[in-house]
């Protein structure tokens, strides 16, 4: 890009860096005689809500020098209710500890899930109990696939930078990454799976979104296609060749599974159908059958 860059610019970084790349770029440039100005001013929405939280969210702004901060502090003035200024690396820090502080949080409650679910209880009437007018945990996230394309990868690049002595990000990981296995296993043991055909009810990462990027659902295919007769799938946003519709996966399935709690799923039909419910979705407690 260089032959693009001029001194009067501002380049302004907003994904996630790793710890040290925007001071890297701002160095490069000078010793090639080029003094754009650099600044790492970190996206911080959730997706499927980006018009609204990129004007009512403080925005984290920093810069390789007093211009670049400066330019920055004015470009997002625009636009966000808030700045708050750090350095660089700081900077840089923020948005790995915000993602993976989510998937740790989300980790947490997988495991809790995990060891209800594994002595026959309910995970979410606990949940409930522990949440209800209680404070101190309204932070406390509910069960369900934790993936896409931000918190895993961002957990293992924080991993790296602390020369892979995070052993909490690794173990959020190998909770996380390992719920799909630990479902397929419970419906093995329950129900048997080699003459069943399972579908798997809503493939984004999140829901309410079409973004498949490492979504747990694919994962769950693939263990499900070891195990058993036949598996389908439908999402209400992402078409694939071998997807099918809502109503067709319901009537073909033995056992559904809600991998993804899409809205429109609140009014679907599922025949009595035995599903699989770790979301409790449908408000029918988050047991594996």
């Amino acid at each position: 890009m260089i032959e693009y860059l001029k001194d009067d610019q501002l380049i302004v970084l907003r994904s996630t860096l790793y710890p040290g790349v925007t001071q890297k770029i701002h160095d490069y440039l000078r010793s090639q005689g080029i003094s754009t100005s650099v600044a790492f001013c970190p996206e911080r929405i959730a997706e499927g809500h980006a018009l609204r939280e990129f004007r009512t969210l403080p925005q984290i702004v920093s810069g390789c020098d007093l211009k670049s901060i400066k330019r920055a502090k004015d470009l997002f003035s625009i636009l966000a209710n808030e700045i708050v200024e750090l350095s660089p690396i700081e900077a840089e820090l923020a948005k790995l500890f915000t993602n993976t502080w989510r998937y740790i949080n989300f980790a947490i409650s997988n495991q809790f899930y995990m060891i209800a679910n594994s002595y026959g209880l309910d995970f979410y009437r606990i949940y409930e109990g522990m949440v209800k007018n209680y404070p101190r945990l309204q932070g406390f996230a509910k069960a369900g696939f934790a993936a896409g394309p931000c918190l895993f990868k961002d957990t293992m690049q924080l991993s790296a930078f602390s020369n892979n002595n995070f052993f909490m990000g690794h173990a959020a990981m190998l909770v996380n990454e390992g719920l799909p296995n630990y479902i397929v296993e419970h419906l093995r043991q329950k129900v048997g799976l080699r003459e069943k055909i399972v579908g798997i009810l809503g493939m984004a990462f999140k829901a309410n979104n079409d973004d498949p990027r490492e979504s747990l659902s694919y994962k769950l295919k693939k263990i499900l296609e070891l195990e058993a007769a036949k598996v389908v799938c439908s999402d209400v946003y992402i078409s694939e060749p071998d997807f099918v519709k809502t109503e067709e996966l319901i009537e073909q399935s033995d056992v559904i599974i809600l991998a993804t709690p899409h809205r429109e799923y609140r009014s679907v039909d599922l025949k009595d159908k035995p599903v699989v419910d770790i979301w409790n979705f449908f408000g029918k407690g988050g047991n594996i059958l």
